[in-house]
């Protein structure tokens, strides 16, 4: 019944469910295991009080908000990385083998700026799929980091969310012409 329900939601695009990876997807296991993001964020503020920038809960929405910029792109599917020790917010595969082209890690916060040794499930899942750079969102900080030969990119929230929409408008209109 739950499962048919979420089918429901999902048909009447309220909610996209986003399926799990391992840390080292090598191919594609039973999707048992998965997350679910509102289309749109302000769904919850309708459904619950809206949110302040300091409120426990706005973690959740700033990683909700980038997931619906994604959900925009019919050609794209996201996943999310998680095992025993650590998560990976948001992860692109190749259609063809399975393997992560890249990784972003969706925060409100400017601590991983500031210590970005302590990104280790990020940094890990990067070593275990050959991945050389990343992305990370911050509050409000930019720049670039690396660690060994990592590449760390930081740009604010709202700044990746903007540029996500925007190129996938231009993307749509290239594909219409």
């Amino acid at each position: 019944t739950i499962k048919r329900y979420i089918e429901y939601l999902e048909a009447a695009f309220l909610i996209k469910v986003v399926h799990k990876i391992s840390n080292k997807p090598k191919q594609f296991q039973r999707a048992t295991q998965f997350k679910i993001y509102l289309t749109n964020p302000s769904l919850r503020s309708a459904l619950f009080a809206p949110l302040q920038p300091t409120d426990p809960f706005i973690g959740n929405m700033v990683e909700t908000a980038i997931y619906a910029q994604w959900l925009h792109r019919d050609w794209f599917t996201p996943y999310y990385a998680r095992w025993q020790k650590g998560e990976v917010d948001m992860v692109k595969l190749d259609d063809k083998n399975f393997k992560p082209q890249w990784a972003v890690e969706i925060k409100w916060s400017n601590q991983f700026f500031e210590k970005p040794g302590d990104l280790k499930p990020l940094l890990q899942f990067l070593r275990d799929n050959n991945l050389k750079t990343s992305l990370i969102t911050t509050i409000d900080k930019e720049g670039t980091k690396e660690i060994d030969d990592l590449k760390l990119k930081y740009i604010p929230a709202s700044v990746y969310a903007y540029t996500v929409g925007k190129n996938t408008i231009l993307q749509k209109q290239r594909l219409n012409t």
